[in-house]
């Protein structure tokens, strides 16, 4: 049984015995298994549970809506909670690198962060709502959401704390948001936008596919400073 095509998926595992495991999934080696727990056999993680493949009888994906939790090589991608308020405000809400050139901050203050949390908490029954932190070994390495669906489209947005900058977490994460949006929830178009003189945020979304659709000379204000907006946008083949 190839349990690897389930990595970083949701599934539903029944095992031999009737009991029945849901979240997201993770395989491991026999090897792996056999050093660990003494098994030797191959086995799937699914939330706290180690299903052995021997044991499995039955397996199938489960496709969720809204702010599904994500999982990529390094990172998981999961719902805001309302401690992250804290980290929030410190590193992207107090530093102005991180607003530099789009002048939105709703991390502000504590209180703003507190307030934006709780906002993105409260909405995550709409199935059309996608709000995430980036997670780095249970540490927030940033936030990534997508957001004004509308007419078959919707634009993503992404910020990483200066100190996780430079290891390829943002195309990773924003990798893993676009095939989800595109291929389990189905949106044809994906958009994003970020100045011109933001040459990270450019290579980021062009390193993942996303294609330059336009620019808008002066499209962004930000106190005094004006940037041309670079238009980006993502449509999946498959």
């Amino acid at each position: 049984m190839n349990l690897s095509q389930y990595d970083n998926r949701h599934v539903r595992v029944t095992d031999k015995w009737g009991h029945v495991f849901e979240g997201l999934a993770s395989s491991h080696s026999a090897d792996y298994c056999f050093h660990e727990y003494g098994v030797e056999d191959d086995g799937i993680l699914v939330g706290d549970y180690l299903v052995y493949a021997g044991d499995i009888a039955d397996i199938k994906p489960v496709r969720l809506h809204g702010t599904a939790e994500l999982g990529t090589t390094h990172l998981l991608l999961r719902r805001y909670r309302p401690e992250d308020a804290t980290y929030l405000y410190r590193y992207l809400g107090s530093d102005e690198k991180m607003y530099r050139y789009s002048g939105w901050n709703p991390y502000a203050s504590e209180e703003m962060a507190e307030k934006t949390v709780q906002k993105f908490i409260a909405r995550y029954d709409d199935p059309h709502f996608y709000g995430w932190i980036i997670d780095f070994e249970d540490y927030p390495a940033g936030t990534i959401g997508a957001y004004d669906y509308a007419n078959d489209s919707i634009e993503v947005g992404f910020s990483v704390a200066p100190h996780f900058q430079g290891r390829g977490y943002a195309a990773e994460a924003l990798a893993e948001v676009l095939r989800f949006l595109t291929e389990n929830e189905e949106i044809p178009r994906v958009t994003a936008w970020c100045a011109a003189e933001n040459i990270a945020s450019k290579r980021t979304l062009e390193k993942v596919g996303m294609k330059l659709t336009g620019v808008e000379e002066g499209g962004i204000t930000v106190g005094e400073q004006v940037y041309d907006k670079l238009l980006f946008a993502y449509v999946n083949d498959i």
